[in-house]
């Protein structure tokens, strides 16, 4: 049967040696060209060793450029000399994309909470209530918090910057205990947006971090290949390949890290013992058309608005492009029917260049000389995946 030449290719495995150090969850021995950004982020967050509140700190830097790794790399560290040192610290991650842990300033509060050993229900209590909850947690006992927010922006976009705000009030309460944050953002113009109270109390130190360049990527995977495949099973040319389609992609180690994990595990069906750069092609392709409904699927509401109303006015006026000033009208038909908030059309006009950024469409500026600029708008997404987003759209705004 078909199937049992299916198990054994696998069970016999001639590709993999150890999957998981591909997997975007493995922390390496060694992060190759961030050291000097692990060194920063090390000196600012190493005063909590002596007690001390540590600078707030915002770390920026495209996807794949490292910031998580690094910056859980310098907690692990972190973390193990206050414990020799029999420091009391305590250092969390929370990841602010996640459903149902960031989308409302009590939900954040609850994590935080839970994050500490404390035990909050998921709806119920008033907002106050929560926080000072948080607060007897931290005050239990003198020690010092690091709180690491990963995707900070995501959690703005579902709520506002007032709730970083009252984070960053928090130590005016706290008597025993200090608290600091670092914001992990891939959105390099994210502090720009917010209130200017809210930079000028949380934005203390800042670091960028550049995307990698082909050259880069192929050292990564060169590092991590050598331990997660078999020896002999990846030619030079696949690495490189790999790093190329990467670094057009804003330098993305992680896109590199599953583009080559993928390849392998088609190699791997194919009961082949090498993987050849047509395995790359056909999982690069894998990964643009789950990339296009992931982010689809992930964003709030009111860019699934967006997205929406772009699909309808193509569809029903059976066009190939369309205009930001045209969109915005039946954005808020759509707004009214749902009853959701209507943005203004600046706001709409930035979700625009977001979804722009992401790849789903393609918005060009056209000067009007005179009568001011807009954007011609062109749908980016593959006709075969089509009807899927529009299903995803359909589940979640409910048109």
């Amino acid at each position: 049967m078909k199937l049992d030449m299916i198990f054994d290719a696998v069970a016999q495995n001639p590709i993999f040696e150890n999957k998981f150090i591909l997997q975007t969850n493995h922390t390496p021995e060694v992060i190759p060209h961030r050291e000097a950004q692990i060194e920063q982020v090390a000196s600012i967050l190493a005063p909590a060793l002596r007690g001390d509140r540590t600078s707030n700190l915002f770390v920026y830097g495209k996807t794949g450029s490292g910031k998580t790794l690094s910056v859980q790399y310098v907690q692990h560290e972190l973390l193990k000399r206050a414990q020799s040192m029999q420091v009391p610290l305590r250092v969390e991650y929370i990841n602010c994309k996640l459903k149902k842990v960031a989308d409302t300033e009590y939900r954040i509060l609850a994590e935080m909470v839970k994050k500490l050993g404390g035990e909050v229900p998921a709806t119920g209590l008033p907002t106050d209530q929560i926080y000072n909850r948080f607060i007897d947690f931290v005050e239990k006992e003198k020690k010092t918090v690091i709180f690491i927010l990963d995707e900070i922006d995501q959690a703005v976009k579902k709520m506002s910057d007032n709730f970083l705000y009252n984070l960053t009030r928090l130590n005016s309460e706290l008597v025993k205990s200090q608290i600091s944050f670092v914001g992990i953002s891939n959105d390099l113009t994210f502090i720009d947006q917010l209130d200017v109270r809210v930079r000028s109390s949380l934005s203390e130190e800042e670091i960028i971090f550049p995307p990698y360049n082909a050259l880069q990527i192929q050292d990564i995977l060169k590092e991590r290949a050598g331990k997660a495949f078999k020896p002999q099973v990846v030619g030079e040319g696949v690495i490189a390949k790999c790093a190329a389609l990467a670094a057009r992609e804003h330098g993305d180690a992680r896109r590199a890290l599953d583009l080559l994990r993928i390849a392998g595990e088609l190699a791997e069906r194919e009961g082949k013992k090498h993987i050849e750069e047509e395995h790359l092609d056909k999982a690069n392709e894998k990964m643009e058309n789950e990339k296009i409904l992931d982010v689809i699927s992930t964003e709030p509401k009111q860019f699934q608005i967006v997205l929406s109303s772009i699909i309808q006015l193509l569809e029903s006026k059976k066009l190939q492009k369309v205009y930001t000033g045209d969109i915005y009208n039946i954005y808020q038909e759509f707004c009214q029917a749902t009853r959701n908030e209507i943005l203004t059309q600046r706001r709409v006009s930035d979700i625009i260049a977001e979804f722009d950024m992401l790849g789903v469409l393609n918005a060009t500026v056209i000067s009007h000389g005179r009568h001011g600029r807009t954007r011609e708008i062109r749908l980016n997404i593959p006709k075969h995946l089509l009807g899927k987003v529009k299903e995803i759209l359909r589940d979640s705004v409910g048109m």
